[in-house]
């Protein structure tokens, strides 16, 4: 909830150029993010829920570097453009899925209805590797203001071109590939609703 909360204020330090605070805010973020995930995992604390709210989270913070950054002339208009719209032809295919696996009866109140799970999307190996990039890319391009690093330095430009190939595969990959999207069985979400997320009892 942390990086959905603070990602407008990152982008408007990014607009302003205060890319030290904006780049020192990104690594707190990150850090608190690591933190997180190793308490869920370390108590089996993961839930439905957490699996949708942490992704939007690093979307809605990885979509406003994407746009400061290319509003400051930082990031190429161009693979800004890829990176979003890959995005938002993601989503577009998740409402349809979401609508065409939601259990009956069909209503907008169970579709928003976060408790009610009818699809697991999993992650494909491209993917991971983009979403890494991904990452690498927005903390370099952040940081080379901060360390006098030029815009056309070779290694930050292989960065970008990379990072706009893997964006376009993997965007292919997830409406293409048969195991990017698996339909839960009636057994499957029964067992994700009954699923306790209770720290265990200190011995």
């Amino acid at each position: 909830m942390a990086r959905i909360l603070s990602a407008p204020y990152i982008g408007y330090l990014i607009v302003q150029q205060d890319y030290g605070l904006a780049l020192a805010g990104c690594v707190v973020l990150g850090l608190t993010d690591a933190l997180d995930g190793y308490i869920a995992r370390r108590y089996n604390m993961q839930s439905f829920v957490g699996s949708i709210i942490d992704p939007a989270a690093d979307k809605a913070l990885m979509t406003t570097l994407t746009l400061a950054l290319a509003y400051g002339g930082l990031l190429p208009t161009t693979l800004a453009v890829v990176i979003i719209g890959r995005d938002v032809a993601l989503s577009f295919a998740a409402f349809f899925i979401r609508w065409a696996t939601l259990p009956g009866p069909k209503t907008l109140k169970r579709y928003f209805d976060l408790s009610i799970p009818s699809v697991e999307v999993r992650p494909t190996v491209i993917s991971k590797w983009n979403t890494a990039l991904q990452l690498s890319l927005m903390g370099a391009t952040l940081a080379s203001p901060v360390f006098g690093i030029p815009a056309d330095f070779v290694g930050l430009v292989g960065l970008q071109w990379l990072t706009g190939a893997t964006t376009v595969f993997s965007g292919l990959g997830y409406l293409t590939s048969k195991d990017a999207v698996h339909r839960l069985t009636k057994a499957e979400v029964a067992k994700r609703l009954l699923k306790p997320h209770i720290l265990p009892k200190r011995k």
